[in-house]
C-alpha cells in the first residue's frame, strides 16, 4: 500500500526547519569560537556552572562517550577555565568548578548570546512567539513519540 501524499507545504516546512536547525548550530559555533571555545567546551562550562556536575551523567544526557567528556574537561583544565578538587567525604568523587577566568569566559559568551537574542527574537510580537512555542512544542512532542515507537 502506498502512503498518502503529504499535505501541500509539509516538505517546505521540513526544509525550513532544517534551515533553522543549521543556522542555529552555526550561530552556536560562532559564539563559541568568539571566546575561543568549541561547542562541547561551552556545554561543559555551562553544566559546571550549574550545581553538582558529574561527567558520567553529562555524557549520558549528551549521548556522547565518557572519554570525549574527559578530553573536554582536560582541555578546560589546561586552559585554566575549570578547577577540580576531591569531594569532601568521598575521595572517589571530583568536584568541578569554574575558575574566575572560566566565569569571565561564560559571561562574555552569555552577553553575546543575549545580544543576538535581542536582535533576532525581540522584534516578534508576544502572539507570534506564543504561536511558535505552541507549534514547536507540538512538533517536538510528535517527533519524540515517533522516535519512541521506532517508526
Amino acid at each position: 500500500m502506498t502512503p498518502a501524499k503529504p499535505a501541500p507545504g509539509i516538505h517546505r516546512a521540513i526544509l525550513s526547519l532544517q534551515r533553522l536547525t543549521d543556522l542555529f548550530r552555526e550561530r552556536r559555533r560562532q559564539l563559541a569560537r568568539a571566546v575561543d571555545l568549541s561547542e562541547a567546551q561551552w556545554r561543559v562550562l555551562e553544566e559546571i556552572d550549574e550545581d553538582e556536575f558529574m561527567p558520567s551523567m553529562f555524557a549520558r544526557r549528551q549521548d556522547c562517550a565518557p572519554a570525549a567528556v574527559s578530553r573536554t574537561l582536560r582541555q578546560l583544565l589546561d586552559r585554566g577555565l575549570v578547577a577540580v578538587s576531591i569531594a569532601q567525604g568521598d575521595a572517589r568523587q571530583r568536584v568541578y568548578r569554574l575558575t574566575p577566568s572560566g566565569r569571565r569566559t561564560l559571561r562574555r559568551l552569555n552577553t553575546s548570546r543575549e545580544r543576538a537574542i535581542a536582535a533576532i527574537w525581540e522584534p516578534f510580537s508576544a502572539d507570534e512567539l506564543e504561536r511558535f512555542i505552541h507549534f514547536s512544542s507540538a512538533l517536538g512532542d510528535g517527533l519524540e513519540e515517533h522516535r519512541r515507537r521506532g517508526s
